[in-house]
């Protein structure tokens, strides 16, 4: 089995995506790229994620050509191609319909930096990405064109993507996506939000990023 290790990594993180709360069933996807070969591993189409099997991942060329794997890969293979084609720093591609994320995407609402969590894990809005439609290129074009210096967007009526260097990254702005969302849906229903201030989110990325978890770091 070529590219092992990468096929154990992927499969791990498409089997945490229901035990975390960010897919149903058979909705949402994992890659990675293997920087060394270019070669990615994705999870197969319509496929359980308890039942997925490292074997199971698909490894593509990036043109999109099947090199190892006997089933068909995710219905979203297309949009992690174009991505990881135009975007060099990016090594893992999430794809998730978590419910308070989704619950954004689904009326068109991006999320501003209300709360620190944002400014620390994105130093910028969640940006919301227009609709486009499934199964080609389309929408990794939109990811390019609207996720600027976020690690994740939320695609208008669909759900969340996430990009990161590594898959550990993407995950984790894929949980942090939900979490966010779910904090400020429940802030207003209590009262009006206000954004924080640019050089606070500045500010507060630039601790987070830089200098957290050092000793000379907060208490967070």
């Amino acid at each position: 089995m070529i590219l092992e290790p990468l096929r154990i990594e992927v499969c791990e993180a498409n089997r945490r995506l229901p035990q975390l709360g960010l897919v149903t069933w058979t909705s949402g996807n994992v890659s990675g790229r293997d920087p060394e070969s270019g070669l990615i591993a994705i999870k197969p189409s319509g496929r359980l994620f308890d039942e997925l099997q490292p074997e199971d991942m698909v490894v593509l060329d990036p043109d999109g050509t099947v090199v190892d794997g006997t089933l068909g890969p995710s219905s979203d293979t297309a949009a992690h191609l174009y991505v990881y084609s135009h975007r060099p720093d990016v090594n893992s591609v999430i794809h998730t319909h978590s419910n308070y994320a989704t619950a954004f995407a689904a009326v068109g609402r991006p999320i501003p930096v209300y709360i620190t969590a944002i400014a620390d894990e994105f130093g910028t809005e969640i940006p919301m990405g227009a609709y486009a439609s499934i199964g080609g290129d389309a929408i990794g074009q939109e990811i390019c064109r609207s996720i600027g210096s976020s690690p994740a967007i939320l695609m208008r009526q669909h759900g969340v993507f996430t990009i990161g260097p590594t898959i550990s990254k993407a995950l984790k702005a894929a949980v942090m996506v939900e979490d966010i969302a779910k904090t400020i849906w429940l802030a207003s229903q209590i009262g009006k939000l206000v954004e924080l201030p640019d050089e606070e989110v500045r500010a507060n990325h630039e601790r987070y990023t830089q200098r957290y978890g050092t000793t000379a770091a907060s208490h967070g």
